[in-house]
């Protein structure tokens, strides 16, 4: 079977739900894809059109999801494009759903901490995320003190990570002639 399998880059819109189903856990959200252009006349950069997408996240990549991604967050999802025509009060809809193979923060735009975790961590931490967001707590990102996306040079900003380097000492590997 064909199947349309695209890669998509643009910023989390909307908190991520994460709901358990008789066919298995999901999380959902919505990316706002928006393509830029330079502009040479006046030599800016331009938004053009926004497009928006559905993200469906299944079992442990959705409590995942759950565990790490926050709206306005930067990401890349890559996944089933399924576009779906329905009706909705005499209303013609048309929507456009990526069911994720992989999500990951865009690297190109800021920095992420990346932890394994088994299937059952992940799933508790997904299940405290979302009884957070539930009771209408910070975001893992805001209780850093990390200013939220698109805050301007005012915002406070979370202080540089340190990265502990110990030096290595390779021998040389004798030269061989043939």
């Amino acid at each position: 079977m064909n199947e349309t399998v695209v890669t998509v880059v643009g910023n989390v819109a909307t908190t991520p739900v994460f709901r358990e189903l008789p066919t298995g856990s999901v999380a959902r959200f919505r990316l706002a894809v928006t393509a830029r252009h330079r502009d040479r006349v006046k030599e800016t950069w331009v938004d053009g059109h926004t497009n928006f997408f559905t993200v469906c996240a299944w079992r442990l990549l959705g409590a995942n999801v759950m565990a790490s991604v926050n709206v306005g967050d930067p990401v890349i999802v890559q996944g089933r494009l399924k576009v779906r025509n329905e009706e909705r009060g005499g209303q013609q809809w048309m929507s456009a759903d990526i069911d994720a193979l992989a999500i990951g923060h865009d690297m190109s735009r800021g920095t992420s901490d990346f932890r394994r975790g088994g299937k059952r961590e992940t799933a508790q931490a997904a299940q405290a995320t979302q009884s957070e967001a539930a009771q209408g707590q910070r975001s893992p990102a805001e209780s850093v003190g990390e200013p939220p996306f698109g805050a301007g040079a005012d915002a406070v900003a979370s202080p540089e990570p340190v990265f502990e380097t110990q030096a290595v000492q390779v021998a040389p590997e004798p030269a061989s002639v043939t």
